[in-house]
């Protein structure tokens, strides 16, 4: 595993930007250190697509102080996407073309040529295991074939800062594992640090350190461990008739916070075994059509810090 410095590579401070009346960033601030693996956690709307725009040069913010190895620098400034790989949510590969034309594609458009951008083209081909397809045209590969080509394309041209926008959109659980797999394994190889942006829980689980997104601000940051312990022990999920009914009925009987969050109601509660034989025997059959409990993730830890779920932006409902 790469060693992850204290040291800021990309520092972001007041980051607005908006579109036309709406501000979408407001004052956004968030560093990423050398080696780590650092998202940016929301649900769709939330700034994380806007704030890659800004980075890449893409957008151009109403505001934003920006540090690149501790220097000023300009968002967009070409000394700046030079030293950063970009892989995009949407399919940016050339179908038509083969694996190894689209990696000499972009190997030319970084200005990488002859034999540097041949060895370098081979060697990643052998890292993400596709030497044997590469004359293949990408439209015959699958799609997890093509996000590990789509990886490894940002790389042509040696950058020090990997930035992605939803990685693993569209990747069912396997190809989510390996995509994950490669990615942590191109970190330690070519001594990269990788800004990440996802609305995925899971794929926050990955990084070493995350940013939660809620209006255009990061409402708090650290490793994954350190923010599910925002939550309160164990998160029991109930699933019944009239679940706002329910959610109060359980407030009252048992003093607990019970909410309702996409139809189910949720409890935190220390100690979780010890009250899920309780709230049964509280309740005739049928009221009940399922309990269960499980340690809190990041999509707990989500809603307990912003009152929004990951699934979108509405508010969710009940006492928290």
């Amino acid at each position: 595993m790469a060693a992850i410095e204290r040291a800021a590579r990309l520092s972001v401070r007041g980051l607005v930007h908006r579109f036309g009346d709406r501000t979408v960033l407001d004052g956004l601030d968030f560093d990423v250190r050398r080696g780590e693996v650092f998202g940016l956690l929301g649900p769709n709307g939330s700034g994380k697509s806007t704030t890659f725009g800004v980075l890449t040069g893409m957008l151009v913010p109403a505001a934003c102080e920006l540090r690149l190895d501790g220097a000023p620098i300009a968002p967009g400034d070409r000394r700046l996407r030079s030293r950063l790989g970009i892989v995009f949510q949407a399919p940016s590969l050339d179908p038509r073309m083969t694996a190894r034309e689209n990696l000499r594609l972009g190997a030319a458009l970084y200005g990488v040529r002859g034999p540097t951008a041949r060895d370098r083209i081979e060697a990643l081909l052998d890292l993400v295991e596709l030497r044997d397809r590469g004359d293949e045209p990408v439209r015959r590969l699958s799609g997890g074939m093509r996000r590990r080509l789509e990886l490894v394309r940002a790389l042509v041209h040696g950058p020090q800062i990997l930035v992605l926008d939803e990685p693993t959109t569209g990747l069912d659980e396997t190809s989510f594992r390996r995509a994950w797999a490669r990615i942590i394994d191109l970190r330690d190889r070519e001594g990269l640090t990788v800004l990440v942006t996802t609305h995925r829980h899971e794929e926050a689980e990955q990084c070493d350190r995350i940013a939660i997104l809620d209006g255009g601000r990061a409402v708090a940051d650290g490793t994954p461990a350190e923010l599910k312990q925002r939550v309160s022990g164990d998160v029991l999920l109930l699933e019944g008739d009239a679940p706002e009914e329910l959610a109060r009925e359980i407030t009252e009987r048992f003093a607990v916070g019970a909410r309702v969050v996409d139809g189910q109601v949720v409890v935190e509660r220390e100690r979780g075994h010890e009250l899920v034989p309780r709230i049964v025997e509280a309740f005739p059959p049928g009221r009940l059509r399922s309990v269960a409990m499980r340690r809190p993730t990041l999509a707990d830890a989500f809603l307990k810090l912003t009152g929004r779920t990951l699934g979108g932006l509405d508010r969710a409902r009940g006492k928290a």
